[in-house]
């Protein structure tokens, strides 16, 4: 056993401990407030109680689904319903109705009935197989003699009497502890499953929320496009079409001084060239910002990779893609772009003096990180460029993940579903 799987099977003990706590502390706890908070119902008061009592129930489901994708990789998807928020008494009762009519808060409660009594068991085991060792030393180290004057004690199946009885506890114990060293994440990871088939949405809540999704992204799609759209009518009117202007102004101009003032219609001639150079550099960046010719023709990669040699930051591109393999156009546009926005906020917010890049693909979907190791702080929202990559992802239905502290470092996480050809 390698020195990783040792941690995570001794770390499953205490992380199994702590799940007990929460189960038999928190999940009785609220299960009785809700119960109680639905059944005042009828007299008032739970109009008032049960918006709140469930607000909690949702934070301590919310919670463990954290848990279960950091400690076992078990990630738990949810599908409450937006809750409304309007004031006074209407605003309550609207609120508790929402809430009980959301299929998400039975299965809250389902959970947390199963979540005190069988996710408690299985919590425990992790901590038992570590523990019953130390308890099997101590009797064998000569704690089982005043146990034994009261008339001995059980070791799971060993009655500890005396030494002998006493070693047999502990070579029991050590057998259960070098057991848990190869089983503990497993029970672990079975304690999240039981979670996961109880609290996990179904399929037709699932595509219900997907819908919804898919259509709000559509409508930012549209937003999108059309502000595109403003934008490069914009940059060509300001740029490219005022310097052609000029030019074709200066051309006129010199074919009434070519023959009477030749001087003068050279150095016209030489600012018409100048114009024109100019205007065909303001093309070409107009044609690179809406899809740059490396991403088209080398591929998502290269076109990455080249991103990161213009920065002013050094950055390294790691590239896990399957080689020749290639996602549909408009998926590898919207990865170059979501990268460009999370490389040029570092340059510009982050004070950091490295930046690295991961591209992968994997489980039916490709995966870019955008790090760096700046001030941190980032944070999607208020109209920031982040929500504008969260908009862009939304349309494949991608997701966007960021991880920012204060004091840094700042890890950027965009995941597309996509296939590759």
């Amino acid at each position: 056993m390698n020195t990783a799987k040792a941690r995570d099977a001794l770390l499953a003990g205490p992380r199994g401990f702590a799940l007990g706590l929460v189960s038999i502390v928190g999940s009785i706890l609220l299960f009785t407030l809700t119960v109680v908070s639905i059944g005042l119902i009828p007299i008032g008061v739970g109009v008032l109680a049960t918006p709140l009592v469930v607000e909690r129930v949702r934070a301590h489901a919310n919670f463990r689904r954290e848990l279960a994708a950091r400690w076992s990789g078990v990630r738990i998807p949810s599908a409450y319903r937006p809750v409304p928020h309007r004031p006074g008494l209407a605003g309550w009762v609207e609120r508790c109705t929402v809430m009980l009519r959301d299929p998400a808060t039975w299965h809250d409660l389902r959970w947390m009935l199963a979540d005190m009594t069988v996710g408690f068991v299985t919590a425990l085991l992790p901590p038992v197989l570590i523990l019953y060792m130390a308890y099997g030393w101590v009797l064998a180290l000569g704690v089982w003699r005043p146990i034994a004057d009261a008339g001995g004690d059980w070791f799971l199946f060993v009655h500890v009497v005396s030494q002998g009885t006493a070693y047999a506890a502990a070579a029991l114990g050590t057998a259960m502890f070098v057991l848990g060293m190869f089983v503990n994440p497993a029970l672990l990871r079975g304690h999240f499953q039981l979670a996961r088939a109880l609290l996990a949405p179904s399929r037709e809540a699932e595509l219900a929320q997907r819908v919804d999704r898919l259509t709000e992204t559509r409508h930012d799609a549209v937003d999108t496009s059309a502000a595109e759209l403003r934008r490069i009518e914009r940059d060509l009117h300001d740029g490219a079409q005022a310097r052609l202007v000029a030019m074709g102004m200066n051309l006129g101009t010199i074919e009434a001084l070519v023959e009477t003032d030749p001087a003068k219609a050279k150095q016209l001639l030489a600012m018409a060239r100048e114009s024109s150079a100019e205007a065909l550099t303001e093309l070409r960046d107009l044609v690179r910002g809406i899809h740059p010719p490396v991403l088209a023709e080398r591929g998502l990669a290269d076109a990455v990779r080249a991103l990161a040699l213009r920065l002013p930051v050094p950055t390294d591109v790691s590239v896990d893609l399957p080689e020749r393999a290639r996602a549909e156009a408009p998926v590898e546009s919207a990865a170059y772009f979501a990268v460009s926005e999370a490389l040029t906020n570092a340059v510009k917010h982050a004070d950091a003096d490295s930046i690295w890049v991961d591209l992968s693909y994997g489980s039916g979907a490709l995966r870019v990180s955008v790090g760096d190791n700046g001030k941190g702080g980032a944070r999607t929202g208020a109209g920031t460029g982040l929500s504008g990559v969260e908009r862009r992802l939304g349309t494949f239905d991608g997701v966007l993940a960021v991880s920012s502290p204060a004091g840094g470092p700042t890890l950027v996480t965009m995941e597309i579903p996509c296939e590759l050809s």
